[in-house]
């Protein structure tokens, strides 16, 4: 790998937005009409550069490439939102969790909640991976954000991780933080939007409060990949097909049916009566079409769902903020969507 070549291709990453624009001024691809921004090409770029198409690191690895992708790419958590390290029970026993609070008031005291779930292909992701994004809702929206570290594949394969959630949600509730269901919204990324969206199945399902909302970032919620973004972003390098893969076969069991709306929400007969829903997605993310047959099947459903499509961005561009602008943009769809939710109660 050239050094210069690598040199240069993390320039164009961190480099101002215009003048990125401006290196690749008239050779930026499109996939089905949908341009690719120039930030989100940099970092297709830089990817490419540093992880080999063909082949899968070990668990290890692509853990702590993850980690090192977020502590370079994405915005540092602020350092006046307040933050304490506190326990839910999982199906496991206690699990970490961390409670971010606006600036100037108290972690514990009764108010606004979004519990999180970070992203990372059912195997890898952390509280630190996504430290930053939680950070900055929390300022932004002046809401308490509460980070959920819930147990990973292959320690923990399906049908665990949900199972897990559910039980954090449960033991969230009658926690001593004053948590209610009117007042709390439920939210992940990639992974983390899947484990929200089979905790809603799993409350209708149960005598359980829903929350007041759901907040789904390019949600993986079909498991079957047929899907025509799936088909013509198969060799996107920050989310090719291959990896995508390796995630489910780390995650499910052998033979798992892949239309169990556990799995894929988006076969859930359980949609109607679920909390309003707000989905971020990307166009040059595998994941664009699972966002948006999710959105419809929601709507169909008579659930209130706000879109916010970003046609040129790829995966994970919430947690790259410092380099892509439109990463800010769509966390600033995301706080303007729970003051919102929240101003109504």
């Amino acid at each position: 790998m050239s050094k210069i070549g690598l040199a240069w291709a993390l320039a164009r990453v961190l480099m101002p937005d215009a003048l990125t624009r401006a290196i690749y001024a008239g050779r930026l691809p499109a996939v089905d009409g949908r341009r690719i921004d120039a930030k989100a090409q940099a970092v297709t770029d830089l990817v490419a550069r540093l992880r080999d198409p063909d082949a899968i690191p070990t668990l290890e690895e692509s853990r702590a490439q993850l980690l090192t992708m977020a502590q370079r790419l994405d915005q540092p958590r602020p350092a006046d939102v307040t933050v304490a390290d506190i326990t839910l029970d999982g199906v496991a026993g206690p699990r970490r969790a961390r409670v971010y609070a606006p600036p100037g008031t108290d972690p514990k005291t009764p108010q606004a909640t979004l519990f999180y779930l970070h992203g990372g292909g059912w195997v890898q992701g952390s509280i630190e991976t996504h430290d930053g994004l939680c950070g900055h809702i929390a300022k932004d929206a002046g809401v308490r954000v509460i980070s959920y570290d819930y147990v990973l594949a292959p320690e923990h394969v399906f049908p665990a991780p949900p199972d897990d959630v559910l039980a954090a949600y449960q033991s969230l509730l009658a926690s001593d933080l004053g948590v209610t269901a009117e007042r709390l919204a439920v939210g992940g990324d990639s992974a983390g939007a899947n484990l929200t969206a089979v905790l809603m199945h799993d409350l209708m399902a149960a005598d359980t409060p829903a929350p007041a909302g759901q907040v789904l970032i390019y949600p993986a919620v079909d498991g079957r990949m047929n899907s025509r973004s799936h088909v013509a972003l198969a060799e996107q390098p920050l989310l090719p097909r291959i990896r995508i893969e390796w995630f489910l076969d780390l995650y499910l069991p052998e033979g798992q049916d892949m239309t169990d709306p556990r799995v894929s929400p988006v076969c859930s007969d359980r949609l109607a009566g679920q909390p309003p829903a707000l989905i971020v997605a990307g166009g040059h993310d595998p994941l664009w079409d699972d966002g948006r047959s999710y959105a419809k099947a929601l709507e169909t459903a008579g659930v209130p769902v706000t879109f916010a499509p970003y046609p040129g961005q790829v995966h994970a561009f919430l947690s790259m903020a410092k380099a892509i602008g439109q990463g800010r943009a769509a966390r600033g769809d995301v706080v303007r969507w729970l003051t919102a939710l929240f101003a109504k109660g």
